[in-house]
């Protein structure tokens, strides 16, 4: 039993290295040790092995490591005719091509939410969304729509969370919430990043469930409210669009 305690735990660690990689592209040892919080000698040891694996490479020049070809293996596995995230995305592409800005699509992962897909505007100021983000659900226009379509205790459980921004009223977000559930849609006006506005709606399942907050986003000079109601329908039949595409 300790033995099987043992390795679930050198596989957390090991996961959470390659996780660290998500913030930056290159990093040091001393860097993967902060950032998992593990002596660099047990970081070190797990290092080698992701490497011998192809899940780690290392510069020789610079002691730097790097995600491995292996992950990419293992990403382009996800690229089949039936994932929903290889289906939909023609369809974020038309849609970035319609309202010329930047569309994401977000996915709700306990009390974070995640960009597991994107398209970038081909405009010159633009909004540029990595994908793989992942973001706190108390602000954002996504993060309204992942909330106010998700269970009734994702909310009240947010509302709790001791990491809960100070200058965000709990009354006025739950109202807020309401809201977005009444109406279909969030708009958000910098409210997580300077300069970005967004609008957000609900990708729903066969079942009724969420799958996923579709979004465009964009400078905050190019998006007033008026032009994100004026995208609206656009938005929503991109949105219905999908939906016969998710499983």
């Amino acid at each position: 039993m300790d033995e099987d305690r043992g390795s679930v735990r050198s596989v957390e660690r090991a996961l959470d290295i390659l996780l660290a990689f998500t913030e930056q592209r290159e990093l040091g040892l001393t860097e993967v040790a902060k950032a998992v919080g593990l002596h660099k000698s047990t970081v070190f040891r797990l290092l080698h092995t992701l490497e011998r694996k192809g899940f780690v490479v290392r510069d020789p020049d610079t002691d730097r490591y790097r995600l491995g070809f292996r992950i990419f293996e293992l990403a382009a596995s996800m690229n089949h005719a039936d994932d929903p995230l290889a289906l939909v995305l023609p369809e974020m592409e038309r849609l970035r091509d319609a309202v010329e800005e930047t569309v994401s699509l977000y996915i709700r992962d306990g009390l974070e939410r995640i960009r597991v897909q994107a398209v970038q505007s081909n405009q010159v100021i633009r909004r540029v969304a990595p994908i793989g983000q992942r973001l706190p659900l108390f602000v954002g226009a996504s993060s309204k729509v992942l909330v106010a379509f998700s269970p009734s205790d994702v909310l009240e459980a947010l509302l709790e969370h001791p990491d809960w921004p100070a200058g965000v009223d709990k009354a006025a977000f739950r109202r807020e919430i309401d809201d977005v559930r009444r109406k279909g849609y969030a708009m958000s006006f910098e409210e997580r990043e300077e300069g970005v506005a967004a609008v957000s709606i609900p990708v729903f399942r066969p079942n009724g469930d969420i799958f996923a907050a579709l979004t465009v986003s964009g400078p905050v000079q190019r998006l007033s409210r008026r032009r994100m109601e004026e995208m609206l329908p656009e938005l929503l039949a991109s949105g219905r669009r999908m939906e016969k595409l998710v499983r």
